[in-house]
Formats: structure tokens, sequence, C-alpha cells
């Protein structure tokens, strides 16, 4: 895929989160970078709706 940026990063999750999301990787054949990847474009709507830490000090 051109463009496609490919830097690392590391992420840091409660283990048995973790756990679960190696669990579903297995079962799916897919990687943990892929897992998390549709879980963000699944979740990624509600998790805008969410406000941020600036609106919630500021009263918003």
């Amino acid at each position: 895929m051109p463009g496609t940026d490919h830097r690392k990063q590391s992420l840091y999750f409660p283990e048995e989160m973790l756990m679960e999301i190696q669990h579903e990787a297995t079962r799916q054949d897919r990687s943990l970078s892929w897992i998390v990847q549709q879980a963000w474009k699944v979740a990624r709507g509600d998790i805008q709706k969410m406000p941020s830490v600036n609106d919630v000090l500021s009263g918003r």
C-alpha cells in the first residue's frame, strides 16, 4: 500500500486485555497490530464523542 506509514510504536495494555487481544489474534490468524487497528476503526466514532480532558477542566 503506497504511502503507508510503518513507524514502530509501543503501546501498553493491562495484562487481561492483552491476553484477550492475543486470543482473538490467534483465533483469526491475524497479528496483534491488525486486531488493534480494526478495533480502532470500529470504535473511532464513539471515542471521538468522548470529552477531552481540556473540555472537562474548562467546563465545556
